[in-house]
């Protein structure tokens, strides 16, 4: 019903996180010279995730009528007891899907950081052979 406010809620929210952590890392990048991946940009592809994944949601709940132009846009919130539902819905699978997705990234992340590592080690390791 509203499953996909949590993971939009949470896509708002970094979304903002990730403008002012790119701000900062464009003052610093005069100080470092480094060619490692931004966290920035790592946030900008959880942003992407979760953007695209709430807005599937957004649609697939619209195409079932669960969605309505006019207040109060969900259906469930015209009545309590589905009400009661919407919001159980968003704890558990609202709430599981944005820790999955996330717990994606995390992994996605580690892996691009140990790859620029050991291309960075291997680009070392050429210059002193030559």
């Amino acid at each position: 019903m509203a499953c996909f406010i949590v993971p939009a809620t949470e896509a708002i929210i970094t979304t903002v996180a990730q403008k002012v952590i790119k701000k900062k890392e464009g003052k610093n990048d005069s100080k470092s010279g480094e060619t490692k991946l931004r966290f920035s940009e790592k946030l900008k592809w959880l942003n992407g995730m979760l953007w695209g994944g709430s807005g599937l949601l957004a649609f697939e709940h619209l195409w079932h009528g669960e969605i309505t132009p006019f207040f109060p846009f969900l259906t469930a919130a015209n009545d309590p007891a589905d009400t009661a539902e919407m919001l159980h819905e968003m704890a558990t699978s609202g709430s599981a899907m944005a820790i999955l997705v996330t717990a994606v990234w995390a992994v996605v992340a580690l892996a691009a950081d140990k790859i620029t590592t050991a291309q960075k080690n291997e680009k070392k390791k050429a210059g002193a052979e030559v």
